[in-house]
């Protein structure tokens, strides 16, 4: 199931990626054709367009030939391959089967592996029939045998993303630093011994719209860190997590959708927090602390399910694109699929409140002595010293 690399040995191939690739080409997009759908026009995919290079063609309203091939892609795995899987609800009612949502048995990943086994080992290697290169007459082609010619003929171009790409492409918010206290990002605020430097207490040289602001970018995956790029060294990204956060590792990555919810329920409470470390304790009862593991089959909606594993499985992604020396840096939480991120919340609530604990008694009371500490700390075989002697008295013997 490799993809093919006409004229570039495999092991050239691994040597750049720096493990063994299967299935993925290396091949830059130069231009991407789009309808006029909301998510192909906003302002991060257009950003991300720009910095990878391409040219985005919209095509034109009412007219599918413009992205024809992949209309027909969409044909193809709906006519060779849902259509033969259990759940499948088809193109209108007259296909639907009795009860299509009961017959459903995979999940999302199980779906996505399939789908990229389909495309790898059938699609890929299908024969096309009367669609066949005009070049190449009586000849049988597939998909992969077209793209080895293409290869030959055009020649072969091996691009490897750079590890900084991860964090160009994510989103851009213009802010002011704070002396002391950070940066505001969608209402939490972020902090690192990096901005407390004197070069960082002026404003940025950037002008126009944003004159003097410094750049900070976030991950909509992962609320927890937002990354800040040093000016001096444009290869060095300073990771900084939310103020006030607890060590690494005791709570779970939430979204931009869980922050919005946490700053709409401190809002609906009427409180007033004077720091974020007063927020930890509203993110904890939304992220489901309050439901415990057995009970959550039944107590959480089908909705809450669904949002508790996307955010799981946005967080592994956002986890699994970062830069590995940031990883190490910042070692990321281990996240874990329903319902077993349950007690990594709960254990996150009890650390937060022995936190609590501990910083309501200044001074910790010295603990009282163990029962029999006194008999343990002397021999009951020796006698006391007599009087004038110095030293442990000597065992008497016996008359």
């Amino acid at each position: 199931m490799e993809w093919p690399y006409p004229g570039v040995p495999s092991t050239v191939v691994a040597q750049f990626a720096g493990h063994k690739v299967t299935a993925l080409p290396f091949l830059p997009p130069e231009t991407l054709t789009t309808d006029h759908g909301g998510p192909y026009k906003n302002h991060e995919l257009v950003e991300a367009e720009r910095t990878l290079g391409c040219t985005v063609l919209p095509a034109r309203a009412l007219r599918p030939t413009d992205k024809f091939a992949v209309e027909r892609a969409f044909a193809a795995v709906n006519s060779l391959l849902l259509e033969h899987l259990l759940g499948f609800t088809g193109v209108d009612v007259a296909d639907r089967g009795a009860d299509p949502e009961a017959e459903a048995v995979l999940s999302m990943s199980q779906m996505e592996h399939l789908i990229a086994t389909w495309v790898v080992k059938v699609w890929q290697n299908r024969v096309l029939g009367e669609y066949a290169p005009a070049w190449g007459p009586g000849e049988d082609h597939s998909p992969n045998s077209l793209f080895a010619a293409s290869m030959h003929q055009g020649g072969f171009s091996l691009q490897i993303p750079r590890p900084e790409l991860y964090y160009q492409l994510l989103k851009a918010h213009h802010v002011v630093i704070h002396p002391g206290r950070g940066v505001k990002i969608g209402g939490l605020w972020y902090h690192d011994d990096v901005l407390d430097e004197d070069r960082f207490r002026l404003p940025s040289g950037r002008g126009g719209r944003h004159k003097g602001k410094w750049v900070v970018r976030s991950d909509r995956c992962d609320r927890r860190t937002v990354f800040f790029q040093d000016p001096a060294d444009h290869d060095h990204w300073h990771p900084m997590r939310w103020t006030d956060l607890p060590p690494t590792g005791e709570v779970p990555a939430f979204s931009d959708r869980t922050a919005e919810d946490l700053l709409g329920e401190v809002r609906r409470r009427g409180l007033a927090p004077k720091s974020d470390a007063e927020l930890l304790p509203v993110l904890l009862d939304l992220l489901g602390s309050a439901i415990p593991v057995d009970q959550w089959p039944t107590q959480m909606t089908k909705r809450e399910r669904t949002g508790h594993s996307r955010r799981a499985a946005q967080a592994r992604a956002a986890e699994q694109d970062r830069q590995p020396k940031t990883a190490a840096e910042e070692p990321a939480a281990d996240v874990v699929p329903w319902p077993e991120q349950t007690r990594s919340v709960a254990a996150a609530v009890g650390a937060d409140r022995r936190r609590r604990r501990e910083a309501s008694v200044p001074r910790q009371p010295t603990p009282p002595p163990r029962l029999g500490d006194s008999l343990r700390s002397r021999s009951l075989f020796l006698l006391p010293p007599d009087e004038g002697e110095a030293g442990p008295a000597q065992p008497k013997e016996n008359v």
